[in-house]
């Protein structure tokens, strides 16, 4: 209990509301025009979607590339339960995040013997396999895709899952099941041999990352209005990926610090999209070359550096 009132988490505890509360008076008073916060939305969005793989990718060592089909799911979820059904934005939100932790069951268990490279193309594939089935599923428009979503996002939802995903996620990292997940990565068989039972730790992490990642797809979903399969593609799960590296493969704050950059970036070259991943490739030869350890390294440090 006096972990949780420590003058440190008090101290963080003020600089997240006075941050909420500064952008929400910004917005009110016609700072923060609906432009702007566009941008904002995006960068929310893919702080939550490189958190929750930086779980699976980066902590336990399970390379996916079907993260955007997580997303995908939570969005048609949303939609269906908002557009379609009519449904409160909470009940929308909760779809998304029980739809996509399902699917993330659904993938996690019969790819459990799978690693690197074999686990990417299983997960490319899963990924594919909603793809098309968002195509021809004439009940959510199809190609054509589903419109008239509510517009239910806003600042207060929007800020508040950013929060709850960074805290859930880093908690569970710092528990006893976070440190399993993390000796997987480092070395399974010496895991398995020292009791952590790897199979349900890998389907645990899968879900948990599904599931924020299902959110993230619901808050797009109801900020844009529309959604349409190829919006959650493969080179979207390769955006998600590339911010995940960029910011240390195993670092939230380096995560979060790359998502804002990156969706800068990606956001002022939209008049140039063939020439997007060449620069995104471009700024990660150079982090390899000059920064190996990425913005912020690894979570072991930042352990050491809190402890």
């Amino acid at each position: 209990m006096k972990e949780l009132i420590s003058k440190n988490n008090i101290v963080k505890a003020a600089m997240v509301l006075a941050l909420y509360l500064t952008v929400y008076l910004l917005m009110n008073a016609g700072i923060i025009d609906s432009y702007i916060f566009l941008n904002i939305v995006s960068i929310g969005i893919n702080i939550i979607l490189a958190v929750s793989l930086n779980l699976i990718t980066g902590f336990t060592g399970q390379l996916s590339l079907g993260h955007a089909a997580f997303m995908s799911i939570g969005a048609y979820a949303s939609g269906i339960l908002t557009a379609k059904l009519g449904l409160p934005f909470i009940a929308g939100i909760l779809g998304a995040a029980l739809a996509a932790a399902l699917a993330g069951v659904l993938i996690g268990v019969p790819t459990l013997r799978l690693k690197g490279d074999y686990l990417a193309i299983a997960t490319l594939g899963f990924g594919e396999i909603i793809r098309i089935i968002g195509l021809n599923w004439k009940y959510v428009g199809g190609a054509m895709g589903l419109n008239d979503i509510p517009r239910y996002t806003n600042w207060t939802w929007l800020y508040w899952i950013i929060v709850l995903t960074v805290v859930i996620i880093w908690n569970f990292l710092s528990s006893y099941n976070g440190r399993a997940v993390i000796s997987i990565k480092e070395d399974e068989i010496a895991s398995t041999s020292m009791g952590v039972n790897t199979n349900y730790y890998k389907v645990l992490v899968f879900t948990i990352g599904a599931l924020f990642a299902g959110i993230a797809g619901a808050l797009y979903a109801n900020y844009f209005y529309f959604i349409k399969p190829d919006s959650f593609g493969f080179m979207k799960s390769v955006d998600i990926l590339v911010i995940v590296v960029l910011g240390g493969l195993g670092s939230i704050r380096g995560s979060i610090i790359s998502a804002i950059a990156l969706s800068l970036v990606s956001l002022s070259l939209q008049g140039i999209p063939e020439l997007r991943m060449v620069i995104y490739a471009v700024i990660l030869f150079i982090m390899m070359v000059y920064k190996p350890q990425r913005i912020l390294g690894s979570f072991r440090k930042l352990v050491k550096k809190e402890v």
